[in-house]
């Protein structure tokens, strides 16, 4: 009988099985929308862009920008799409990776196209589970926030909109998002509720990557503010703020 496959060394030093990259393909640092339609919009930014793979929820681009060598790669809805990601993403040589996406807002005052970066966040996923126990903490990297946070304030203000730091949630069930629970997150004190982000902090913090998120909001859950209005037309423009403001923070770092 053959030895059980080892999926901690499945694809290392060769292209990846979901994302489609090899070693050499990507730079060290990749900023990673939800949505790989969402890619193009980074690439906007970019000089000398190169679409490198698409297959599935993962399409990949690279490109420059003010020096520096960037790459974008979108992760797919949920925590499980986005472990897989940032392992893959790991093995081809990124090191450091920036969520840049969508995130409804759960305290009054927050708006549709303000900023929203994540201090942390509350794991409410199963996938972080099947890597640690629940006691163990999902945080980004602190240089790598604060930088985001000075960038976003600066790009948010200078735009005539805001910026907002604290605490996220990642959530699994967009519909099983009750009025209730709503309420219990807002009176946590829990800035926004995505579903990303408590994937990408557990997985990076074990590989020894850093990690960070610059959400723009799409709605405000407290305030009535639906998905489904016309304020969401401000969203796009929330997208390229927080787009900018990634950017900038990887160029500060050098990441």
């Amino acid at each position: 009988m053959s030895a059980p496959v080892d999926k901690s060394q499945a694809g290392v030093g060769a292209r990846q099985y979901h994302i489609g990259i090899a070693p050499g393909e990507v730079s060290s640092v990749a900023l990673l929308p939800g949505d790989p339609f969402r890619v193009p919009l980074v690439a906007e930014f970019l000089t000398d862009v190169r679409e490198v793979a698409w297959g599935r929820e993962h399409r990949t681009m690279t490109g420059w920008y003010r020096g520096r060598h960037i790459t974008a790669t979108s992760t797919g809805m949920g925590c499980p799409s986005t472990a897989i990601a940032v392992e893959e993403l790991a093995r081809v040589g990124v090191t450091s990776l920036i969520r840049v996406g969508s995130s409804g807002g759960l305290q009054p005052g927050i708006e549709p196209g303000d900023l929203l970066v994540s201090e942390g966040s509350f794991r409410n996923d199963g996938t972080t589970d099947a890597y640690l126990p629940k006691g163990f903490p999902a945080v980004p990297d602190l240089e790598l926030t604060a930088s985001l946070s000075r960038h976003a304030a600066r790009i948010a203000e200078a735009a005539g909109t805001r910026s907002h730091t604290g605490i996220s949630v990642s959530d699994d069930a967009f519909y099983a998002e009750t009025p209730e629970w709503i309420e219990q997150l807002n009176r946590m004190g829990i800035l926004n509720v995505e579903m990303e982000a408590s994937a990408l902090y557990v997985v990076a913090r074990l590989r020894g990557l850093r990690a960070g998120m610059v959400c723009a909001c799409s709605s405000n859950l407290v305030d009535g503010t639906s998905l489904y209005d016309h304020k969401n037309a401000a969203l796009k423009d929330g997208w390229m703020r927080s787009i900018e403001a990634a950017l900038e923070a990887a160029v500060e770092l050098e990441l």
